[in-house]
């Protein structure tokens, strides 16, 4: 028989290159697409900048978060390493800022998915395809239907495919209207006529959406051989493999369309250019793509906040009889779910895309901040592990970049952002009478799962 220490370390099967791929698929290869045309235009062409910007940004971050799952790796989330790191007060509201991400994330992708079939089908509206789309969406999570770990594989590949042709069609474009040589530009990354500091970073607070789900690299850490030194490489790499590969998309499309106030749809502008580039067969297999993609993303979404929400009734954070209660026959929490398509459309039909993306961010960020922070406690005060770059100025660099890409959220975005804190602020004072008893935990295992 075999001993049970063997067995627990037959489980740590993940390589690295199974966490980078993994890193991959969270993200998706198309993740830039959909922000171009707004990134563009409020960076006044500077899109690829803005990537790269976040980039920097996110390796940083991606670095805490690797050190912080190398001592906590039972659990990669945020409000876990903020909660042990810093304290449980303010764990409570990274996670807090974490259930706004959950509740933004399906509106982001429905209004996206809705005005991808706006572009395909023009005579029917916007709202029309919002209802439509959150009503069968809904359906289908309260009937129990999963999308596949088979379905995911199959959108990956169709997604590599359409980004592969768009790169070759890119070049095969440029190359004809102006020569190799109309290849290389140093527009695209900084042009003095139209550089705007400030601009460039309110735009990095939109584009870098792009990274968004980089973390979830971090909830396999149990799962990982060797996970102090593959988790943190792997978590790098993946932010370093999407900067690149969509900075490299981005590039391109502003070589085909070096104009950025002249889209015929800014948010969803990336499809003109690839119907620039190779035709209406590229701009409908993009289309359907996004689509296919964002409505996934909205079934996933829209269960994963249902389920937060369930385990926050059933732990006591959230009213148990109204949100602690699942479906008997199908094993879902019906109320939620409704809850959630609900707030879906309401938010859809209030907020735009941009905005939408904004508020995704502000919580995000702000998750991000807590973490670089944590290291810094954690490593170099509580540990006292004294290597000061490691330890302290580099979690610090992470800490002050993601605050300035935060700071340049625009306004809209703070306020909403803000009085979501400010509600939960308020709530956690009530829980804890004054802050006095430690908060109740949340519980975000089961969506770190999905």
């Amino acid at each position: 028989m075999s001993d049970p220490v063997d067995r627990s370390e037959l489980k740590r099967v993940l390589g690295l290159w199974d966490l980078i791929f993994y890193g991959i698929v969270l993200i998706q290869p198309i993740a830039a697409v959909g922000l171009f045309g707004i990134a563009q235009r409020n960076s006044h062409g500077h899109m690829m900048l803005t990537i790269l910007i976040a980039m920097c940004a996110m390796m940083l971050t991606a670095v805490s978060y690797g050190r912080m799952a190398s001592v906590y790796p039972s659990a990669g989330s945020a409000y876990t390493f903020v909660s042990r790191g810093l304290n449980a007060h303010l764990g409570f509201l990274a996670g807090w800022a974490m259930v706004l991400d959950y509740l933004t994330v399906p509106i982001v992708s429905i209004v996206y998915a809705a005005l991808t079939l706006v572009r395909l089908v023009p005579h029917v509206s916007f709202a029309v395809w919002i209802i439509l789309l959150m009503t069968l969406i809904t359906l289908l999570n309260l009937r129990g239907m999963k999308a596949t770990a088979h379905s995911n594989m199959i959108l990956l590949a169709a997604m590599c495919v359409v980004i592969a042709v768009f790169f070759w069609s890119s070049v095969h474009y440029v190359t004809n209207q102006g020569g190799v040589h109309a290849l290389f530009s140093m527009q695209p990354i900084y042009n003095p006529a139209t550089f705007r500091l400030g601009d460039v970073l309110t735009a990095t607070s939109f584009a870098a959406l792009t990274y968004i789900g980089f973390d979830g690299v971090t909830t396999l850490a149990e799962d990982v051989k060797n996970p102090r030194r593959n988790v943190l490489i792997a978590t790098v790499l993946v932010c370093l493999f999407t900067g690149i590969f969509s900075a490299a998309q981005v590039y391109l499309a502003a070589r085909v369309w070096p104009s950025y106030h002249d889209y015929p749809n800014v948010e969803t502008a990336f499809f003109d250019v690839c119907g620039r580039a190779g035709g209406p067969w590229l701009f409908q297999a993009m289309a359907l793509t996004l689509f296919v993609a964002c409505v996934g993303s909205v079934l996933t979404g829209q269960v994963g906040a249902a389920r937060l929400l369930y385990g926050m009734g059933r732990d006591g954070v959230l009213p148990r009889a109204v949100f602690g209660r699942l479906n008997k026959r199908t094993n879902t929490p019906s109320f939620n779910l409704i809850l959630v398509g609900v707030t879906t459309v309401a938010g859809a039909l209030t907020l735009s895309y941009e905005h939408a993306a904004e508020v995704l961010n502000f919580g995000a960020f702000l998750a991000f901040m807590g973490v670089n922070a944590a290291v810094i406690r954690t490593f170099y005060f509580q540990r006292n592990k004294r290597g000061l770059l490691p330890n302290a100025l580099m979690p610090a660099l992470g800490l002050a970049v993601c605050a300035t890409i935060w700071w340049s959220l625009p306004t809209l975005a703070k306020w909403i952002g803000s009085a979501w804190l400010l509600m939960g602020i308020l709530y956690l004072y009530a829980l804890t009478r004054g802050f006095k008893q430690a908060p109740a935990k949340l519980d975000f295992a089961e969506q770190e799962e999905r």
